[in-house]
């Protein structure tokens, strides 16, 4: 199983089925939050369908396709993260994330994404990581600015987000770029 120490408030674990009723706490407690820039709030209502999120993600581990973590900040479970889709093919993978109600602003995320950066450059030999966020989610938008993402270009109408389309940014950090900027 994936479990990756960052430091010592911060760690990833794979999402297990031992994880449902926090997640789905954290979820359900931070869902007016959430709601404004994700769209999957109206079908997480209930324990079980995190219980059905996590199975979905554990046999993506499993065939590779994808990582998803929990965050654990202080032994508690404050949000997800990890490769929404790994193309083994192009070398590139997608990295998602999210954070409860309340735990912005202490660096959890930047540590989090710098981290999942470095770990599919090294343990994965990925070429590239690409990040999105609507234009508009400024905080989401600010992580791979601060981590020295390239801002690569915009999709026009790329989610449906309850009753309206939202574009998204792109940005990519190759693997020889990330190197240089971690020496």
């Amino acid at each position: 199983m994936f479990t990756y120490k960052i430091d010592h408030d911060l760690s990833l674990k794979l999402l297990e089925p031992q994880d449902a009723q926090a997640l789905f706490e954290l979820t359900d407690k931070s869902r007016s939050h959430l709601k404004e820039w994700l769209p999957w709030l109206d079908f997480t209502t209930k324990v079980s369908d995190t219980e059905e999120f996590i199975a979905g993600t554990m046999k993506g581990y499993a065939n590779r396709s994808s990582l998803s973590a929990a965050i654990l900040y202080q032994g508690e479970v404050v949000g997800t993260a990890g490769f929404n889709n790994i193309n083994w093919s192009n070398k590139t993978a997608y990295i998602g994330y999210w954070l409860g109600e309340g735990n912005q602003g202490k660096g959890i995320m930047t540590r989090v994404v710098s981290t999942l950066t470095t770990y599919a450059f090294e343990h994965y030999a990925l070429d590239k990581v690409e990040i999105r966020a609507a234009v508009g989610n400024q905080k989401s938008r600010g992580i791979p600015e601060r981590l020295g993402y390239i801002k690569e270009g915009t999709i026009r109408q790329a989610e449906w987000l309850y009753d309206r389309y939202v574009d998204h940014v792109i940005y990519g950090i190759l693997a020889d770029e990330w190197k240089e900027k971690s020496e």
